[in-house]
């Protein structure tokens, strides 16, 4: 029988969580069959992911009656269905959680995205989710903005845990990590436990080569034909080379020593948008220990069926550290590009969160319409 490649991935110390929910897959007995099959560790969701599952399936439509019955508003609706997944998925992998002692097993819930520049809103909506979900294996999604930045560290020191999204950046990845550091460090002082505290800096990768590459086209010296495809995973590499030496210095080591965790890198936006590309791109190349990689249902088939796993994530890291040097070297700013992605990024969330919105309005219009006749 075939190894199972998914599987052994276990093996280098690397999760695999799936980008993808939806009651189907819960209820069908699907999730419970890709933890025990494949090792899944954990589920992921965002604001367009709920779109695709509520809008295309009927699964959600008596909910979505019986709550419109109880009078309850669209946002109430919206929330009532999302917490409600998260809140069965978390319970399928709290076995997952128990057995690890808190080291995986977590789904993940995303704050309102149009929230991305407010840190009262997002403290706030940030509370409601933990408090409603009152799960420990629940992250709750925030995004590595400037003003997400404020809302890391304060939640991590109110004890919530937290997947830090939308995060492009080396030079934000390190304020995310000191975000979380600071956090801990906060609670501690205040004589706080935090040997369960959880989170996850997920660095979102393809869309850096959909950018880059675009910008490169303009080029016809070797440099730009050498950096092609190269470097979302040129900045994953140098990524987990920060984690290595923030978590790994004095400063962390004592909060290690009261429990604390580190907050682990987790590879997003994995799925091969460029055809030109192996569809398994962003997943063979960053195998590493404590890492994770959430991979949509299509890429975790295709490695399921021809991965080929190795610990490949601390390869050709001086290479990895040339091409940022040419890239800037062909007058390209990597920083201004993240800012870009980042900026773009919170919109590509809003549309469908906003779509959604509009789609459940009209549901529930349409069944008060309907009870009224």
């Amino acid at each position: 029988m075939k190894e199972n490649t998914l599987r052994k991935l276990e093996s280098y110390s690397q999760s695999i969580w799936l980008d993808y929910i939806q009651r189907h897959l819960i209820e069908s007995g699907g999730l419970q069959r890709l933890i025990d099959e494949d090792g899944l560790g954990g589920v992921t969701s965002n604001p367009s992911i709920f779109d695709k599952a509520i809008e295309g399936s009927d699964d959600y439509d008596d909910a979505i009656r019986t709550l419109a019955h109880q009078g309850k508003s669209v946002d109430e609706i919206y929330q009532a269905l999302t917490t409600e997944d998260v809140g069965r998925a978390a319970d399928i992998f709290k076995p997952t959680y128990d057995r690890l002692q808190g080291s995986d097993g977590f789904v993940s819930i995303e704050v309102n995205p149009h929230l991305a520049h407010d840190v009262q809103g997002t403290n706030d909506a940030a509370r409601q989710l933990w408090k409603i979900l009152s799960r420990p294996n629940v992250l709750v999604k925030v995004p590595a903005t400037m003003e997400g930045l404020q809302c890391i560290r304060q939640l991590i020191s109110e004890g919530i845990n937290i997947n830090v999204t939308l995060l492009f950046g080396l030079p934000r990845y390190r304020m995310v990590a000191e975000a979380y550091v600071s956090g801990l460090e906060d609670r501690a002082a205040k004589g706080l436990p935090i040997e369960n505290i959880a989170s996850v800096a997920s660095f979102f990768l393809s869309r850096i080569d959909i950018l880059v590459d675009h910008i490169l086209e303009k080029f016809s010296v070797d440099d730009a034909k050498r950096l092609r495809g190269q470097m979302a995973i040129s900045s994953a590499r140098i990524a987990y080379q920060t984690y290595k030496r923030i978590f790994g210095s004095e400063r962390f080591r004592k909060l290690a020593y009261l429990g604390a965790r580190t907050q682990r890198v987790l590879w997003a936006s994995t799925s091969t948008k460029n055809p030109e590309y192996p569809d398994t791109k962003y997943v063979e190349a960053l195998i590493g220990s404590d890492t994770i990689n959430t991979l949509p249902p299509e890429t975790l088939e295709a490695y399921r069926d021809h991965g080929n796993p190795a610990p490949r994530l601390e390869d050709n890291l001086e290479e990895a550290y040339t091409n940022l040097d040419r890239l800037a070297g062909l007058g390209i700013d990597i920083d201004k590009i993240t800012q870009q992605l980042e900026d773009e990024g919170i919109e590509k969330f809003n549309k469908p969160y906003d779509s959604l919105m509009s789609n459940l309005e009209e549901k529930r219009n349409s069944t008060c319409l309907a009870e009224a006749g």
